[in-house]
């Protein structure tokens, strides 16, 4: 995990509720809004946006990416309350302020954009 903590610009895998506590908590902490990816292995649009989700980690590095297989790690589905696959969840300080439900790369990095927008306003 140390090259995810030193380039902020890489998916970080969930893999447990304590871990995307943790992420969620720093990314707060540091100001960083937070994009999650909600995923199932047997779900074949997001597999598919796999790639899609990590281009788009490369072009916003001051983003945390996260990524979650909803099988794996039902807490965090159900606490989030995740219904269905893809969901992408937008999050500013703890909170869920976007959500984007199916694969569609454009709608996705135009809410992407509009989040990192609204961050660099409010923190000018």
């Amino acid at each position: 995990m140390e090259a995810s903590e030193q380039n902020k610009s890489r998916v970080v895998v969930i893999d447990s509720l304590q871990s995307w506590d943790f992420y969620v908590t720093q990314a707060t902490t540091q100001n960083s809004p937070v994009v999650a990816h909600f995923t199932a292995s047997w779900c074949i649009p997001s597999v598919t946006m796999g790639p899609v989700f990590d281009d788009l980690a490369s072009s916003y590095p001051d983003l945390l990416f996260l990524t979650v297989d909803v099988d794996e790690v039902k807490e965090v589905a159900t606490k989030m309350d995740v219904k269905a696959m893809p969901t992408f969840l937008l999050l500013n300080n703890g909170a869920v302020v976007d959500k984007v439900v199916g694969a569609n790369p454009e709608e996705i990095k135009k809410r992407i954009d509009g989040l990192a927008q609204s961050t660099r306003v409010s923190l000018a």
